[in-house]
């Protein structure tokens, strides 16, 4: 059984976003060997501002299926400042979504962003404050990856790429090579 082909956009999409990402962690985004955590290879992204470690960002994993055009998504991420004073999470973005939020716990949008004490870590997770990308643009299913910017009060912008967790309800083979 012949499966069908995806449009040619969609892989040029892909292969857009996979070179940025690329781009991006070979130009040291994604490396600090002075950063040490419990977990240290949780699945997710890094990244680095200024004082300020991003670590294990991610898009929630789809369930049921792949996250859907108009779908609001989950983005989880760590972020350590190591000195130089608080700093603050202030706003985010993706080109795969009309916008993205900064809520608390019970997804209200937090329009002061979240604060990042000096020397702590401060857990963007379930149940905890998180991102939301609201009304995605396209299909997202595990393993697919977008860019994100993070906008810092103090220390700026960084804008790296960020990948849905891998999908628990596909249990098929992968393909035959």
């Amino acid at each position: 059984m012949a499966l069908p082909r995806a449009p040619r956009a969609r892989h040029g999409l892909a292969a857009a976003v996979l070179a940025v990402t690329l781009a991006l962690a070979g130009g040291g985004c994604g490396a600090d060997d002075d950063f040490s955590l419990p977990d240290r290879d949780a699945p997710g992204q890094n990244a680095r501002v200024g004082d300020l470690m991003i670590r294990y960002a991610h898009l929630a994993e789809p369930t049921g299926g792949p996250w859907q055009p108009g779908d609001d998504v989950p983005a989880y991420l760590w972020l350590h400042d190591k000195g130089g004073g608080s700093d603050r999470l202030v706003g985010t973005s993706s080109p795969m979504a009309a916008s993205v939020d900064v809520v608390d716990s019970a997804g209200t949008p937090l329009p002061d962003g979240v604060e990042l004490p000096e020397n702590d870590l401060v857990e963007l997770e379930p149940g905890k404050d998180h991102l939301v990308l609201r009304d995605v643009r396209q299909v997202i299913r595990g393993g697919d990856a977008t860019g994100i910017t993070l906008r810092f009060e103090d220390a700026g912008p960084t804008t790296f790429g960020i990948q849905a967790q891998p999908p628990v309800y596909d249990e098929s083979p992968g393909p035959k090579q």
